[in-house]
Order: structure tokens, then sequence, then C-alpha cells
């Protein structure tokens, strides 16, 4: 499989049976057009029975015939541009006719989930290709002149037949779409209504834009508004990174942590607006869920703290294979932790948080309290947030330095990082004041968030490693010295913290 795929540029467009090819030598760039290929195209498209990647405007089919037989999946990425992904076709064709190679369907998982994905609708078409040559020799862009035979097999099977031309760039720059559609428009051939051919197929039953536009948040307007544009946002920011934990892809379990943290602080926030069992229940499953990433993510944060504190070390200082031990116990964990994620996101549990979500978002159980303009409700809110994290605060002054420290220091990181969150959503009212407050909040978690992580690492060097290496009979020094190492970064962490609280706006 390429795992990152191709980005695919095309623009396409109806025309009828005897409509006649213009002349495209004249584009700019275009020095040839080669002689004409046929091929005669086979393509079984795949969805699930309520067809969800149709939805969300995702194609997935299995074509033989011409130069790029094989599975393709193609993923929109705006303005008219798609990632195309391939799989190999195996051996025994028939064998495999309905089988969706897993390294693709993991990649849609994040909206199929649970259903099974089956044959929707069957193309054949005859394609003659017409490449446009540039002056190197190179392949410019493609026309694909395409009379298509199609069948719906799902819900009320039916049938029908067309022909359409499609520009695909290869080398070309994108203004030669640009070109060619002006050139074709001179023609009297306009763009395709139709948004490809699997929708063209499906007819009726391809499924139709939703009919409810978000609103965008605006201070007279309701607080709701202000809600929806943050979860909406954060519920994307989980489909997209799905797929690329599945494929993993660096930094995507930070991301889908952070937006499913986010996600459980704003409903917490923003609690009296929504149905409290819904919020309830919403929260505690996205609190399983970032437990999870957090497993994997926070394993990934240790190594790499373990890894430069041992490289700043003087090797005469790093006595015994302390670095083996180190790596290997990191290694061991992290896989186990990785192949835990993956479970987790393969599980029922997962895609009915998923459908959840979805629901929150379609029909949202709003309350009374929030019909009211978001400019009352809002800031009232942040406010509430700020007392909460002035009383962890002051909780951690009055809690004697150790363990218990750094617990309450750990509820107010919690505490600022959900200050900082509920006044990110408030931008769109007041973009100077929001800034101001999320970037000391930030500031603040940043700040605890190190000295936290010193926490955790010292436990693993004092519990992992110096008391099994004290059992196996190895030296345990360097294991004491870097453990005195992250005490002292904790305790100038704990003192930039206060010297920032004491410049709070």
């Amino acid at each position: 499989m390429d795992a990152n795929g191709s980005t695919e540029i095309e623009r396409k467009f109806d025309v009828d049976e005897l409509a006649l090819l213009p002349r495209l030598n004249d584009l700019p760039g275009v020095q040839a057009i080669a002689e004409p290929v046929t091929h005669d195209l086979e393509a079984i498209y795949f969805d699930t029975n309520d067809l969800v990647l149709a939805r969300a405007h995702i194609t997935l089919r299995r074509r033989t015939g011409g130069d790029d037989a094989g599975w393709h999946l193609k993923l929109p990425q705006g303005a008219g541009r798609r990632r195309e992904i391939h799989a190999p076709i195996g051996k025994h064709l028939q064998d495999e006719a309905d089988a969706v190679p897993e390294s693709l369907s993991e990649l849609v998982r994040v909206y199929t989930r649970d259903c099974p994905l089956v044959p929707v609708v069957h193309l054949s078409t005859t394609r003659v290709v017409h490449a446009l040559i540039g002056a190197g020799g190179e392949t410019l862009a493609v026309l694909c002149d395409d009379r298509v035979r199609a069948e719906r097999l799902i819900h009320q099977p039916a049938s029908a037949a067309w022909r359409e031309w499609e520009i695909e760039l290869v080398d070309g720059p994108e203004d030669l779409l640009d070109a060619g559609q002006a050139v074709l428009a001179s023609a009297g051939i306009l763009l395709s209504v139709h948004a490809s051919k699997l929708a063209r197929a499906l007819g009726d039953r391809f499924p139709a834009e939703s009919s409810t536009k978000q609103r965008r948040p605006t201070p007279n307007g309701p607080a709701t508004n202000v809600l929806l544009a943050s979860l909406t946002e954060q519920i994307g920011v989980i489909r997209q990174h799905d797929p690329q934990i599945r494929q993993h892809t660096a930094d995507s379990v930070h991301a889908m942590r952070v937006a499913t943290r986010r996600l459980r602080s704003v409903l917490a926030t923003y609690r009296s607006l929504v149905d409290p069992s819904v919020v309830q229940h919403l929260r505690t499953e996205l609190g399983w869920l970032a437990a999870v990433l957090g497993s994997s993510r926070d394993e990934e944060v240790l190594q790499r703290r373990l890894a430069e504190l041992l490289d700043r070390e003087s090797p005469a200082l790093l006595l015994g294979p302390i670095r083996e031990r180190l790596e290997s116990r990191s290694e061991t964990d992290a896989h186990s932790a990785q192949h835990t994620l993956v479970t987790t996101l393969d599980s029922h549990r997962y895609f009915r948080l998923l459908d959840a979500l979805d629901s929150l978002v379609a029909t949202p159980p709003f309350t009374a309290a929030a019909d009211q303009d978001a400019r009352v409700v809002v800031p009232a809110l942040i406010t509430r947030e700020w007392k909460k994290l002035r009383r962890a605060v002051r909780l951690a002054t009055k809690t004697v330095s150790g363990p218990e420290r750094d617990i309450a220091l750990h509820a107010a990181r919690k505490r600022a990082k959900r200050l900082r969150y509920a006044a990110e959503t408030a931008h769109p009212l007041s973009p100077k004041r929001s800034a101001r407050v999320s970037r000391f909040a930030q500031k603040l978690q940043a700040i605890l968030g190190d000295q936290h992580d010193s926490v955790i690492a010292r436990d693993r060097l004092l519990k992992r490693g110096g008391v099994e290496a004290y059992l196996r009979g190895e030296n345990t020094f360097s294991y004491g010295r870097l453990h005195a190492l992250e005490q002292q970064r904790a305790a100038d962490a704990e003192a930039r913290f206060w010297r920032t609280w004491r410049r709070r706006p």
C-alpha cells in the first residue's frame, strides 16, 4: 500500500454522445497531444449500507483494467483535491472480490465503525485517454473521455449510462486546469453537476448535504453557537487523526489526545447548557479514551525525557547498563500501550462514543440556558473557571512539599488547562481578552507539565530502575544521580510557576 498516497487534482465535465473534443494544443505549456489510448475498466465501489463514506465524500473501489488496476481509496482534501491511496489486488481475484484490504478499511473505520463494507455500485467504463505533453516530453495532464455504464447494487437497484470528460493533472501546474476549463466552456461544455461517478450512479440515493449549517459564534448570538463550534472542531480532529494513529504517524496520538481532552473540558465548562445525563456519559467515555491515549503518549514523552537526561550526562557517570535497562523497559511499555490503543480504536465502546459525539452535534440536547446571549453566558463560565483555578492554587500553597504537593500542583495544572480551553472557545467573541487569558493559562500548564513529567520520570527511575537494578545486583549510583537531577528540575519548575502566578492578568 502507498501509505502516504498521492494528491489527485481533477475536474469533471458533462458531455453528450455527439460532443467533439476541442483543440487542446493551444493550452499553456502543451506542445503535443499523444495518440489516444483506450482502456476497458471495471470498478466495484464499497460503502456501508447507509452510505457513510459517500456522505463524507470518500470513495473506496476495486478496479480492474487500465494501468492503475487495484484498490483505490480517495479522501477529500478540499479545493478539488483528493488524497488517493492504493493497495494491490490479490492473486485470487474471485476469493477477494468483496474483501476490502485491511490496510484501507482501517483508514475509514472512524466513519464505518463496526458496519460492514459492501458493494454498492458497479461501473463499466470505456476510457479514451488523451495525454497532454509538455516541451520536455513530460505528461502535463490527461483528458479522459469516459463512456460509463452504472449499476446501483443497493436500495432498489437501478442502471444508468452517460458520457463525461475528466481533466486530471499529472506534472502540470494548476493553472492548466483553469485554461482547460475555459477552452471547454467556450465550446459550451460546463463542469459536471455531479460530485463523482459514484454520486451519479447512486442517483437519488446519494446522501444529501446537511440542511443545518452551523452558525458562526457572535456576541449577540446564542451561547450554543460557541459550544457547537468548539465541539465540531475537536470531533473533526479525532476523525483526522484516527487513521493516522493506525498508520503510526508521528504526533497523531498527541493530537487526538488533546482533542479528546478539549472535548471533555469544554463539556464540563458548558455543562449548564446541555442535558446533565448526556454530559456525564460523554465525559466518562472521553475520560476513558483519553486515558488509553495518555498511556501511549506518556510513554513517548517519558522515553524522550529519559534519553535526553542520559545524553546530557558524562559517560563516566553512567555506571552499569542503565541506558539499556531504561530503553528496554520503555520499549516494552510503549509496545504494550500501542497495542492497547489500536485494540481500543476497533472496540464497540469507541464506536459508540463516536456515535454519541455525532448525535450531540446533530441533535444537541440543550437546556433552556443555552438560548441566552453568548456575551452573557460565556464570560460568566470563564470567570467560574478562573475561580476554580485560584482555589486549586491556594490549596497547593497550603500543602507540604513532597507527594502531596505534587498532587496539588497537578490538580492546579488541570484547572489551568480547563481555563485555557474555555478561554479559547470565547475567541470569536473577544479575541484580545481570550488570547491574553489562554496564553497565561497555557504558560501555567506548560510549567506544571514539566513539573509533573519530572514526577513520572522519578517514579520510573526509582521503582523500575533503581529497585530492579538493586535486586539484580547492578550498580544503582546513576539511577540515584538522575533521580536527584529530576528532583532539582521539578523544584525549578515549581519556582517558575509561583513567579508566573504572581504576574497573573
